[in-house]
């Protein structure tokens, strides 16, 4: 691109963005758009809520002595888990989601969900029977 603005003789943002408007956009689709095989959209719906694990922010986080882990100047208390009788001590990832709510994670194991506000919300799949 850089070389495209030279050639045309732009040295503005002004010019460029007018470049791109005018001249460049159109001369690209023209040379390089190819005809869609299907009618309809290429999108789907995100069913089973993966966005959000990808889109979320995660970190990892050690357990404290007193079970309990920081985040975000807070402290989370870790529920009672059937993995092990406390995880002091213990490195986890804390996973917070675009809605604000948090996870925290030990290997594949969900110890536990966190609403928006930190209180919570279940004691994940480390209880499951």
């Amino acid at each position: 691109m850089p070389k495209e603005l030279r050639l045309a003789g732009i040295s503005s943002v002004e010019g460029a963005n007018d470049f791109l408007r005018n001249v460049y956009i159109d001369d690209y689709n023209r040379r390089f758009a190819v005809q869609a095989e299907q009618d309809g959209s290429a999108f789907v719906a995100d069913s089973n809520g993966a966005a959000g694990d990808i889109l979320c922010v995660q970190e990892e986080r050690r357990v404290g002595n007193d079970n309990t882990l920081r985040w975000k100047a807070l402290s989370l208390q870790l529920p009672e888990s059937r993995l092990r009788p406390s995880f002091v001590r213990t490195q986890v990832w804390v996973r917070e989601y675009p809605n604000g709510s948090l996870s925290v994670f030990w290997g594949p194991h969900r110890l536990g969900d966190y609403a928006p506000d930190r209180s919570l919300i279940t004691q994940g799949t480390a209880l499951a029977a």
